[in-house]
């Protein structure tokens, strides 16, 4: 591993402990480098603040859940790999869900959800003549929806099997979806 990833992984790694007992919004540039040993101009050298750091982390940790479910028949396996490793990191997850506003967990996760939610309407859709503007608001429905589900199952202390969870999320959607995406056969 080169040099500044290592740096950049000590710092994650620093943030990752902070935030396990700390909200984000407490913790400092200068927390973060007196924890793990390091300076601050190191840290700006790597990271412009606190979220820029944390979101390296969330795409850094997030990637291998993103790009390789977006089909049709693995969606769900993304979605609950990426359940199943927030619940193996809980706390930080836990905590990164609480903060909102720019740069929050949240709005990474709805962004990739919108993405994972929109390749599946593609492929759903097939030959089907489906406006672009329905295909995002069909996405941002369903989107908004998982990500008020997931922080919903993170809030409650991820008690329910990841699995399970994401099963139940599935049964309510597919159908649903495959049925408004019909609608288009007979419009069109």
């Amino acid at each position: 591993m080169s040099e500044p990833n290592i740096t950049k992984r000590a710092l994650a790694a620093s943030m990752k402990e902070l935030m396990s007992d700390v909200p984000l919004s407490k913790i400092t540039v200068y927390d973060i480098v007196k924890h793990c040993g390091l300076n601050r101009q190191t840290f700006y050298y790597h990271f412009k603040d606190k979220y820029d750091l944390v979101n390296w982390i969330y795409y850094t940790e997030t990637i291998g859940f993103m790009g390789d479910f977006t089909d049709r028949e693995h969606w769900t396996d993304g979605l609950c790999k990426l359940c199943i490793y927030m619940k193996e990191n809980k706390k930080f997850y836990i905590n990164a869900l609480n903060d909102t506003g720019q740069n929050s967990f949240s709005e990474y996760l709805l962004q990739f959800l919108h993405e994972l939610i929109l390749s599946v309407l593609e492929e759903l859709k097939g030959n089907r003549t489906v406006p672009a503007e329905e295909l995002q608001f069909i996405s941002d429905f369903y989107s908004f929806a998982f990500l008020g589900l997931i922080s919903k199952w993170a809030k409650h202390g991820m008690k329910e099997d990841p699995r399970e969870y994401v099963g139940r999320i599935s049964d309510l959607t597919v159908g649903n979806v495959l049925h408004k995406l019909e609608e288009y056969d007979t419009k069109g």
